[in-house]
């Protein structure tokens, strides 16, 4: 299917998933994003927005057919209302579940329905979209915050191209750590595969993150997360989408990766480990294994996600950021920008909003 090359003139909102729901499926594949797809949406919806006035913003072109799909619901601060895109938080990359060569029809489209008063809000709030779109320009907003996503492309090399193409010590790595801890120990790697298994899995998987991160620097999967987590991740191993990894020594699991295989990409959202075992180097030799795995598979690219930590920097190549990005229904609606842009809860982000809001549109 080509791009829709102009607009998409008939744009109409639903309040209902069902009204939708294969159409966007299919447009939420196209789009590579797991986190634009309407399952996403619909576990998000009960643990984060119970009851939330949906307005999925349906945009179709001059044949009538649907092109790209806002998945956005309307949210009230005081007498404000700000349109939001379903999934933040949690997500770390949203946008229009659309092909990427409608990107720019789709934000045109929103931009028109925002400012037309077709969504019933003042304001929009729309977080994590993809830095590679001009989202700014074609919403007529301003970025608040934007954060690093770095990607390892993958296509059309193998594993041992790669590694050919790093250095002597990365190679070494790479290998050395593995051997290492097979010869020393019972190693064994496994990815979820049956229903039955992944509530303990889960477990596993929350245990070892929260060993990791025992000052309570990540609150990845506490409480309405982690409900969240567990029912997505049953719908995500139902369509083969769930890439849950354990690796156990003694069978006793040491060290967990966990992420999506979408669209012909791997995405590495969280993982853990047990500190104990540091000195192994577990949770690299996991990562390694999901890279390889990639590889091996005939993946696109491999996704690090969100966040600039130094060891996603050895794997790769590439960068394409995301931002948050704030807009108003009308250049006089500058107290609506300045209530979406409390929701983000950041100081620092509020004053860069209060300084773009002396430059409104």
């Amino acid at each position: 299917m080509a791009g829709t090359n102009g607009q998409l003139h008939d744009v109409r909102v639903h309040t209902n998933v069902g009204d939708l729901r294969d159409e966007w499926s299919a447009l939420a594949d196209r789009s590579g994003n797991v986190f634009a797809t309407p399952e996403w949406a619909e576990a998000w919806l009960p643990h984060f927005a119970p009851g939330a006035a949906l307005r999925l913003l349906a945009c179709h072109d001059a044949s009538g057919a649907l092109r790209a799909v806002w998945p956005l619901y309307l949210e009230a601060r005081g007498p404000i209302r700000v349109v939001r895109l379903l999934g933040h938080g949690p997500a770390d990359e949203l946008g229009p579940a659309c092909a990427p060569e409608d990107r720019v029809a789709a934000g045109e489209a929103l931009r028109g329905a925002l400012r037309g008063r077709r969504l019933g809000a003042q304001a929009l709030l729309a977080e994590r979209l993809g830095a590679t779109t001009p989202w700014p320009a074609l919403l007529g907003g301003r970025v608040l915050h934007r954060e690093a996503s770095p990607v390892l492309p993958v296509a059309g090399r193998t594993w041992e191209e790669f590694l050919a193409e790093q250095s002597r010590n990365f190679r070494e790595q790479a290998g050395r750590r593995r051997r290492r801890l097979e010869r020393e120990h019972d190693v064994e790697l496994a990815m979820t595969t049956d229903p039955a298994t992944l509530p303990a899995d889960l477990d596993a998987l929350y245990a070892l993150h929260a060993r990791r991160w025992t000052e309570g620097e990540s609150d990845a999967f506490a409480g309405t997360a982690g409900a969240f987590h567990r029912d997505f991740a049953a719908v995500a191993l139902q369509h083969g989408w769930l890439r849950l990894w354990l690796l156990r020594i003694g069978g006793e699991p040491v060290a967990a990766w966990h992420g999506f295989r979408f669209g012909g990409a791997d995405s590495f959202y969280q993982a853990g480990r047990d500190p104990e075992w540091d000195r192994w180097s577990v949770g690299s030799v996991l990562l390694t294994h999901t890279v390889r795995c990639a590889f091996e598979d005939g993946m696109r690219e491999y996704r690090l996600l969100r966040g600039g930590e130094g060891y996603k920097g050895r794997w790769a190549t590439e960068d394409r950021p995301v931002e948050i990005v704030v807009a108003a229904a009308t250049p006089l609606a500058r107290p609506a920008i300045a209530a979406a842009s409390k929701i983000t809860g950041s100081r620092r982000l509020r004053e860069v909003a209060r300084r773009a809001l002396g430059r409104p549109r």
